[in-house]
Parts: C-alpha cells; structure tokens; sequence
C-alpha cells in the first residue's frame, strides 16, 4: 500500500493538472471546458482523499514497514493518538493540508459556480493545490522504511515504531493542527478571489463574494493559535501560554493581516476605496502562511525555534522558495500590470467617520504584524534573536490603540460625523471605563502603560457589549460586536494573567505543609500511572477547602524528563502546580543545596558568593543543543559570580529538542565549591524585569542528617486567566456569526 499510495498522490497532482487546464480555457472563453474541469477536480480531491485514508490504514494495522509509520507510531497508542500520528510528522502534515484544500476544493468549485466566478477563481486555487501536491510528493509518508532511515537492513521489518512525541500525547494535540491547517488551506481561498478580480477587472465585487471565506480562514488560523497555546499552559509545564516562539509568531502574523483585512473589507464595500490595499492584504496573508510553513519546515530557524522541523532537506527548502516568488511574482505582478485600473471610488475625504476609525485600526493591526514579522525573520538575516520582551514593549502601545479603536470605530458614523456627538454616545462607556481602571489602579495596577491597557481593554467591552444589547433582537447583527467583546475580554485576561500572576519555587518535604500564594500545600507522595509515568500528589488548602492536584514527571525515551503540571481552575484564578524534580535524599546526603531568583541587574547574595544575573545569552551551548537526533535550542542565564578576591562568569543553561521537555545543566563554579542549575526563568517585559530561578548545589564539608524526600514545585497564581479562554470562545462565535451573515450577502 505503500508504493500504491505514492502513485495515487502523482494521479492526485495530474488530475489537478487537468482541471487547472480546463478552468483556464473556461476563464479565457478559449473554449468551453467548464464539466470536464469540475471532473478532474473531483478525481483529484477523490485522490487526495483516498491516499489519506490509505495513510490511516497503514497507520492503524501499525505498518512499519512503512517509514511514517514506524516514525511516528508505536503499538501501545490509543485510537485518538493513532489518529495524530497523521500529521504529527512532517510528511503527514503535508498530506493533511492537501486533504484540506481538496476538501475547500469543492466547497469552492459549488460556492463559485453560483456566482459565474468558477473558472477565475478555480484555475488559481487548484494551482495552489497543485504546488502543495509537488510538495508532497517531493516529501512523502508514502516511503518504505528503508528509503527512509537508510540504517535499516533491506528487509528487515521493526517489531514496533518509534512512537509519538510524549508531548504530542494530549487531548488538544489531536485538534490544534488540523484546525491549523484547515486556516491554512482557506487562506488560498481569498487570494484566489483576489487574482481572478485583477484577472477578470472586476475590482469591487469581489469583496463580497470573498468575505465568508477570509472569515473563515481568519478564524480557523485564530482557533488553531489558541488551541496550541492552551495545549502549552496545560502540557509543557513552563506556566505561560505564548512564548514568542519564532514558529508561533508565523502563524500569528496572517492571522493579523487576515484580521486587517476583514475591516478594509468593509470600508471598500461601504466607500469604494482601498481597492489596493484589500488587493494587497489578500495576497499577503497566503503569502505568509507559505512563509510560516518555509520558517517551520525549511530548517532555517536552526536553534532559534522549538517548534521548526529538522533536516528537511534541500528539496523542500528550494521548493518553498520557490512556492513564494510564485505568490509574490503572481499576485503582485498582477497588480502591478492593473496599477492604472486599480482606483478608489471618488469621495469627500473626512477624519471624523467610521472609515478613518477603521483605518487606524487596519493600521495598528498591520503595524503589530510587522513588528513580529521582524522579531520573527530576525535569525534568518543575522545570528541574533529577540528576547520576547521585545514584543511586550512595542506591541503595548499598539494593543492600547487597538483597545481604543475597537470602541470609537462603534460610535462614529459613516460619512461625516462631530466629535461632540461621538464623545456624547460615548460617555457611559468612557465614565465606566474610567471607574473600572481607577479602581485597579488602587488594587496594584500601578504601571501607566497597563492601566492604560486596562481603559482600552475596558472601553472596547463596555462600548460592544452596551451595542450587544441593543442588537439582541437581530442575531445577523451580532457578529462582529460578539467577536470584539471576546477580544477585549482576551485582553483583560491577559493582562491579569500574564503581568499580575504570583510565583514562588518551592521544596515541598513528604508530608509537612507549607504556605505558598495564600494556599497550605502538603505533598503527600507519589504513584505510578500509565506508561511508567508518575503522579505527584500536592494537596492544596484554602478556607478549609482542600483540593487535590497530581503533577506528572516521566522518563521518556530519547527526550529526558518530561513535567506536566496541574491546574486548579477557579472562577477568579488558576492555581498552577509544575514539578520540577524529586529529591530522594540517602541516608547521608553528600551535598546541600539552595534556591534563589535572581532579578536582571541586580546582585543576590549566595552565601559568601555575590551573584548578578547579565543577561539571557541564546546562543549558550549551541554546539551542545542537539537532542533526539534532531537540531535543538539552548538559552543561557549569563551569571558574574564573586566572592570579593576573584570572579567568575558561568553559563547554566536550559535545552530544547523539536517536541521535548526543557533539559536543564548545571554550571560549575569553584567559587561557591559546588554547581549552579537553572530551574526557571521569567522573561520580563513592558513593567517587569526579567528573572532566573536557581539551584545551587554545595559540596558539604560534613554528612548531613537523613532528610525526607521532597517534591519540588514550581507554584503560580493566575488570576482571571478565564477571561482569555472565554473571551477566545465568545471571540469564535463572533466569528462563525458573521461567516452566515456575508455568506447570505455574497
């Protein structure tokens, strides 16, 4: 099944062939083909179809003979992580974007042949289609074991795979990067729309009739972002959800541009103008899908990213090149041909309207994409990298416009309005607003960019939600202001979460309590669970209620100790249990050991030795940074040690292997007579300076007395964290509203 699966993805990229063929002769009344390319459409998505099902046979009869298979499955998975080794590997995921835009497809082909669009719009989407198949095909899971890991005898067949990724095995794995991809591939759908307009010289029209379809893409690449960063919080152990990590910067960045796009959306279909820029925007935001699949897939983040797949090859590095010179080159090669055709409807300019209000914020919105376009790209023209709080800084400002425009952009009115009858509607959200931000202020919201952070946040919900209102009655209206009060509700939870959460590292001994964040934890002991992993019992009391919670640490083969936390999800806020390690001491324990965090700057004593945390250096140990057979990431916490005679420099760092748990190794200092481990590290941004945790481990002069074994933990408080998470479910339903509303408009 193996080889017959290869060639029924080569039938898959002939069929596409022809139907591109055949819609083009349509689209140019050379002839009329329109059936014969609606036939080979459906053989190509048929193809497509059954190569993926082939795929998950081979996949669930555990055939490793097969290379993808042995790669990324073993016997033991459960069904629903079967179904994830699907995409969990490089060759997969490409098969699943194919299946993706098979299935758009034809959702595509029914939606356009209503609209006398089809053979404009299908000729340039199956094109995208067929780039996407040479990919695969170039890349295929369809390998024999022995082309694809050279090592094994011809012949030979493995008892059992190599298995999944430990932390791919997770509930939220199994639907974050299908959604993904489902974005990804209706992305194609936009900029299609886009070239069959500049094609067809049809300029206006074609905003309608595109609108469902950005929608659509924009929240399936804004649920798939979400889901992934809550996989983090609940999986990795490191007690964020967003770690500006290179690979998730790429995916946000077309969601951003999407974004701005569905508001220029509205201006031109209200005005008439920014014909360019929607022609623009469209073409963009597939370009930087294919350019965040080049980031992920192409190798050349090397150390710079967690996430990015290692070794592909120079095939897939070239082709992908290659994929987006056509983007580019197509799509703005066009609109450069059109340039003297492409003109805004005439009108009045006026500052005081709807259209500058969304304006500034299609402005703010690609402003917040190029700068983590930058930070992202970064690595690729130099050896450097941004350290995340460089996206805290220079996004705050823009988050704070954002903030703001999403409630005035309500108020005002198309045509000409006044400021004194905007400022009127505007007074109750403004004065609520105000009470509400003056009100934290008191409460520890002291830093003036915050606070102004929570006003805009504030405005932008009691302004939606007052307009929520009074458009209940009519559900087609409630899209976009259910949508803006998600996000303004994301960004209150964000705030609370991410700049007000309480931490404290702890050593937890066998059955004695201690108080931490308000909470007495007990660590009561640990058991055995599933697959040699073990939970770590910590029970937390609070106004004599008492809560269990069960963090797990396991040995995984290949990827070292793996640490999933534990969460206690209130109303108000989350308690969040990570472990870190299990001290076992002997009978006579030969070192003693401490814990500090140091803050960047700034000097701590560690016994007699005095320590200043520098810096974080992220190219520490790169030479070392290679885990599981594959390219991984090392980040260094940059230390000046000394004891007032000498000094001392040393490096403990943090390794990251593509899917594995962070390792962290100690560095040895001879003056304190002993090591010093990173344990964690805060990475600060706009109000607070970045900080390390560490263990620092002394040689004891004498044998200590025997000592209980203890749990070490790192414990947090998230307050109102909830408010993302239902802010990004309240944002989706928004979303989905207003697809059937401009559906039925189209």
């Amino acid at each position: 099944m193996t080889v017959l699966g290869f060639w029924i993805t080569v039938l898959a990229l002939l069929s596409s062939l022809a139907a591109i063929l055949n819609y083009y002769r349509t689209a140019t009344h050379r002839r009329y083909v329109l059936f014969p390319g609606r036939v080979w459409l459906k053989i190509s998505a048929l193809s497509i179809g059954t190569a993926s099902l082939l795929l998950l046979v081979l996949i669930f009869q555990h055939d490793f003979s097969n290379g993808y298979v042995y790669s990324y499955s073993d016997k033991s998975l459960p069904l629903h992580f079967l179904l994830s080794t699907f995409y969990a590997g490089q060759e997969g995921s490409f098969l699943f974007w194919v299946l993706c835009s098979a299935i758009i497809s034809l959702m595509l082909m029914s939606y356009t042949s209503k609209r006398k669009l089809e053979g404009y719009v299908m000729t340039v989407f199956m094109s995208t289609q067929a780039l996407l198949l040479i990919l695969l095909i170039a890349k295929s899971p369809f390998q024999s074991i022995w082309e694809m890991i050279p090592n094994i005898p011809a012949g030979q067949i493995p008892d059992d795979g190599h298995g999944l990724n430990p932390l791919l095995q997770n509930f939220w794995m199994v639907i974050h990067p299908p959604v993904l991809f489902i974005g990804f591939a209706a992305m194609a759908a936009p900029f299609s729309f886009a070239l069959a307009a500049l094609w067809k010289k049809e300029f206006q029209e074609w905003t309608s009739q595109a609108f469902p379809w950005i929608l659509f893409a924009s929240v399936s690449l804004g649920m798939g972002l979400m889901l992934g960063a809550y996989w983090a919080y609940g999986v990795l152990g490191w007690g964020g959800y967003w770690g500006w990590d290179p690979v998730e910067n790429s995916s946000l960045v077309p969601w951003l541009t999407s974004a701005a796009l569905i508001h220029t959306f509205l201006i031109q279909r209200r005005t008439g103008k920014f014909v360019r820029t929607n022609f623009a925007l469209a073409i963009v935001s597939f370009f930087l899908v294919v350019y965040s699949t080049f980031l992920t897939r192409s190798g050349i983040l090397g150390d710079s990213s967690v996430h990015s797949f290692t070794d592909p090859g120079a095939t897939v590095y070239w082709f992908l090149v290659g994929f987006l010179a056509v983007i580019g080159v197509s799509g703005f090669g066009l609109m450069l041909v059109r340039r003297n055709d492409l003109k805004p409807a005439p009108s009045e300019t006026q500052f005081v309207n709807r259209e500058t209000a969304l304006a500034a914020g299609t402005i703010a919105l690609v402003l917040s994409a190029a700068v983590v376009l930058f930070g992202t790209s970064l690595p690729i023209v130099s050896n450097t990298t941004v350290e995340p709080s460089f996206y805290d800084t220079t996004n705050l400002p823009i988050a704070i416009a954002i903030g703001l425009l999403i409630g005035v952009s309500l108020f005002v009115q198309w045509g000409v309005d006044d400021w004194k009858a905007v400022l009127k509607r505007m007074a109750k959200s403004l004065i609520a607003s105000g009470l509400l931000t003056g009100m934290l202020w008191f409460v520890g919201v002291k830093h003036p960019g915050m606070a102004l952070f929570v006003f805009a946040s504030a405005f932008a919900f009691f302004v939606n939600f007052e307009i929520l209102l009074r458009s209940i009655k009519d559900i087609k209206l409630l899209g976009g202001k259910l949508a803006h009060v998600g996000i303004a509700l994301m960004f209150l939870g964000m705030i609370a979460s991410g700049k007000y959460a309480s931490k404290e590292h702890l050593s937890l001994p066998l059955n004695t309590p201690q108080e931490a964040l308000g909470y007495t934890l007990t660590y009561t002991g640990y058991h055995p669970i599933e697959n040699g992993k073990f939970a770590f019992t910590v029970v937390a009391e609070k106004d004599g209620e008492k809560h269990q919670l069960a963090p797990v640490m396991f040995e995984a083969a290949e990827q070292g100790m793996m640490r999933n936390p534990d969460i206690l999800s209130l109303l108000t806020n989350d308690l969040y249990i990570s472990p870190v390690s299990l001290d076992q001491h002997n009978t006579h324990a030969d070192h003693e050991h401490e814990t500090y965090t140091l803050t960047k700057g700034k000097s701590v004593a560690l016994g007699n030795v005095k320590a200043t945390f520098l810096r974080f250096d992220m190219n520490a140990h790169a030479a070392k940074a290679m885990q599981a057979g594959g390219q991984g990431m090392a980040i260094g916490s940059v230390l000046q040690l000394t004891n007032g005679k000498a000094n001392e420099t040393i490096t403990p760092a943090v390794y990251y292997a593509e899917g594995s748990e962070p390792t962290y190794t100690p560095s040895e200092s001879k003056l304190i007579n002993g090591s010093v481990q990173l344990v964690s590290m805060n990475v600060g941004g706009a109000t607070e300076p970045s900080t390390v945790t560490v263990q620092v481990h002394r040689a004891s002069e004498s044998s200590t007395a025997a000592m209980p074994e203890a749990l070490v933990i790192e414990a947090s408080i998230k307050p109102y964290i909830n408010l993302l998470w239902g802010g990004t479910v309240i944002m989706i339903a928004g979303f989905i509203l207003s697809i059937f509303k401009r559906a039925k408009e189209a």
